[in-house]
């Protein structure tokens, strides 16, 4: 039987918009469609190298004149948890944890909402529907999951994280927590919680998105033993967050020519029949 050629991955780059997490800076991003029987492959080998996944897109930050945007990892077998994440653990030691296919449901989008318009109302996220959210959770063409966490006496849903299953990890994708219980630290909880999958299963990283150095919506990555950032296509171990700096000049990155041709892309040949 004859086989077509592979198409190999084409990549774009978007537009310049503000960027979330540095005031003043326009971000730009490199991306590609994530589609096809090679899916898996793509977003493993892409995932290794700093991209993230939003529905059937990968994508990874290639601002002209900025590389603050780091991709972070917890190396699962360097991280041990300080007091403060052991005290986490046991505030939580009553939800139960629950592993569902990527499907949508009206418990998780009142929950979503909650999330947003306390913690994220001028957000990128503050105006999605319910249709947009079903798009985010169920648009995957990979192998994904909904871990929910609940209230083990009343059931009541508490945390929601999308979460892919990579060849050598689990990726969060994107996480919301009722805002109502700050003391119990949701967002912390569900990064440790997620630690103990990926330990469960064998798989030696968890996949946390981006760091920025200085921005303080992202300085609790940082408190996590084990970390590693993506910089100058190699992961290297997280030593000081304080020793990183924003990194903003004109020469902070390759041309964009340059860097997808850095891009090391898995063996897209079709299956023999």
């Amino acid at each position: 039987m004859r086989h077509s050629l592979p198409i190999a991955p084409q990549f774009y780059v978007t537009a310049p918009q503000p960027c979330p997490y540095l005031e003043g800076r326009m971000e730009r991003k490199l991306f590609t469609a994530l589609q096809g029987e090679n899916a898996d492959k793509l977003n493993n080998s892409l995932s290794a190298q700093g991209f993230r996944r939003s529905q059937n897109v990968l994508y990874r930050p290639s601002c002209a004149d900025c590389a603050s945007c780091l991709s972070a990892r917890i190396d699962v077998s360097k991280f041990k948890p300080t007091k403060s994440q052991r005290r986490t653990i046991k505030r939580n030691v009553t939800l139960n944890r629950r592993a569902t296919s990527p499907w949508a449901t009206e418990d998780q989008y009142d929950l979503f909402r909650r999330y947003l318009d306390s913690r994220h109302a001028d957000g990128g996220m503050a105006d999605m529907d319910v249709f947009e959210f079903a798009a985010m959770i169920e648009e995957t063409p990979i192998r994904s999951r909904v871990i929910e966490y609940t209230d083990a006496d009343t059931n009541e849903l508490i945390g929601v994280c999308l979460t892919d299953v990579l060849g050598d990890g689990v990726s969060m994708v994107y996480s919301f927590y009722t805002p109502d219980l700050p003391q119990n630290g949701l967002g912390n909880y569900i990064i440790l919680d997620h630690i103990q999958i990926a330990r469960d299963a064998g798989l030696p990283y968890v996949y946390l998105g981006y760091w920025v150095p200085g921005s303080q919506k992202m300085g609790y990555k940082a408190k996590f033993s084990g970390l590693e950032v993506f910089m100058g296509n190699a992961w290297h171990p997280m030593r000081d967050p304080d020793n990183f700096v924003q990194t903003a000049a004109p020469l902070s990155n390759d041309p964009i020519a340059e860097q997808v041709a850095n891009i090391s892309l898995p063996d897209m040949s079709p299956k023999r029949v």
